[in-house]
């Protein structure tokens, strides 16, 4: 499991309170696709605490739950040709 947040403290007191009630915290730096300033990026907290502890303290905090949906199955990859497929017919002469 894991909130985001903006401000750095927000995610620090997340964590700490996450841990002080028994579960695993840690706060990291999450980069987000496209984002060239490093003073924008925002804070991490990746717990196992569950969702329903977690999701009031986003609240209160302002953030968002980037929950992974284990739910969905991991595809396969697919099995693409070796060559490219020819669109046109050759002409036959006759």
């Amino acid at each position: 499991m894991r909130g985001i947040f903006f401000d750095e403290d927000d995610a620090r007191a997340v964590a700490a309170r996450l841990v002080g009630d028994g579960f695993d915290a840690t706060v990291s730096r999450e980069r987000l696709a496209g984002e060239d300033d490093d003073e924008d990026h925002p804070w991490a907290v990746l717990t196992d605490a569950p969702e329903l502890l977690l999701e009031p303290l986003i609240d209160e905090y302002d953030g968002w739950l980037d929950a992974e949906d284990p739910s969905q199955p991991t595809l396969p990859p697919l099995d693409l040709p070796a060559a490219p497929k020819r669109v046109k017919r050759r002409e036959t002469r006759g």
